[in-house]
């Protein structure tokens, strides 16, 4: 395999960044569930969150969760994603508890875990707003009853989910509503929801400002912990790093060539028409890598005086005219959460661990 392009992983930085996100959330008595999936469930990334401080491990795809579980991850395993009908054998078998929104998945859960000679936890998702998974607030009682008759399921919690698909924010009203309604629920139903799951990255501006979030007692974190920013603003939280992960890629073209095309212009591979600034002659650089391994617009060059210009399947083109940059140089950038994604997506970009054991 080539060197290049490389994503390099400080596993000691992941390390502190889990470490900081927990100890911030025990002062309101929250634990925190580690979530691995932009990682493709890296074992060694997943055990340094548990070194950190992290209860158990989230993931949202199965093949990730095995994979951990065959590197000898010490963990209680939640399936992030809502199992579909034709999991549900292997979410039993290798998760101990998975989010659900859907009765016949849960029966289904049920008679497999019947068949398997097993119990297994489901934690209950609501509709709060963002309009991804989860059960509308009417019909949860309901839902909630129907659970408690299957014998080998047990309503271990209940949670929300913010921030993701259409960026409803975790406000302390928000919080506040959801809280309450967990108290009804368990009052009309007499359910005691071991978790209650508050959110994710989301919710960290809120503990940053101490406020608390009654009756919330975990939250599912990712990219708070892997790239020490907040998903609300995107900002820094105060004891992390943002570059535990830092990918790199070897130049493989200079040339001095114009800014704007010459001819007449049409879509390009990705059917988009793109616009050109006109500044002149410019030294551009090519490097040996495109979005088939990453979202392009996700990465920040570390060095500032490169600029990003164009890119395609296997190339980004950058602007190298006030730098020293010549061929074979490496070229470094912090991934924004897209980007570490399809990086760690990608088979065609190396990873290379720093700090703990590789």
């Amino acid at each position: 395999m080539a060197k290049y392009p490389r994503i390099l992983i400080d596993l000691d930085k992941i390390r502190q960044n889990a470490k900081s996100i927990t100890d911030l959330a025990s002062k309101f008595d929250i634990e925190v569930t580690g979530v691995t999936k932009a990682t493709c469930g890296d074992p060694l990334v997943a055990k340094a969150m548990l070194d950190g401080g992290v209860v158990s491990i989230a993931d949202s795809r199965m093949s990730n969760i095995r994979r951990m579980k065959d590197a000898d991850v010490d963990s209680e395993f939640l399936f992030l994603r809502t199992p579909m009908l034709s999991q549900a054998e292997e979410v039993v078998r290798f998760s101990d508890m998975s989010l659900n929104t859907e009765m016949d998945v849960v029966k289904e859960l049920d008679k497999e875990a019947e068949r398997l000679g097993t119990e297994h936890k489901i934690v209950i998702m609501l509709e709060m707003g963002e309009l991804r998974e989860g059960i509308n607030i009417e019909d949860s009682i309901s839902f909630i009853e129907s659970a408690m008759e299957l014998e080998n399921i047990e309503i271990y919690g209940i949670g929300i989910n913010l921030a993701c698909l259409s960026g409803v924010i975790p406000t302390k009203e928000k919080m506040a509503d959801f809280g309450e309604l967990v108290k009804r629920l368990e009052s009309r139903t007499g359910v005691t929801f071991k978790m209650v799951g508050g959110g994710n990255s989301a919710n960290i501006p809120l503990l940053l400002k101490g406020i608390s979030t009654p009756g919330i007692n975990n939250l599912r974190i990712g990219e708070a912990i892997l790239l020490g920013l907040e998903t609300v603003n995107r900002c820094s939280i105060p004891g992390t790093y943002q570059d535990a992960f830092v990918l790199q890629a070897e130049i493989i073209e200079v040339n001095k060539k114009p800014s704007v095309p010459d001819g007449k212009i049409s879509q390009n591979a990705f059917g988009e028409t793109l616009e050109f600034e006109d500044k002149g002659i410019m030294r551009r650089g090519i490097l040996a890598l495109g979005r088939q391994d990453v979202i392009v617009e996700s990465l920040r060059p570390l060095d500032n005086t490169i600029t990003i210009e164009s890119s395609s399947s296997d190339h980004i083109v950058v602007d190298l005219t006030n730098t020293r940059y010549k061929l074979g140089d490496k070229i470094s950038f912090l991934p924004g959460y897209g980007a570490l994604v399809h990086a760690f997506t990608s088979k065609f970009v190396k990873k290379e661990y720093l700090g703990g054991s590789s």
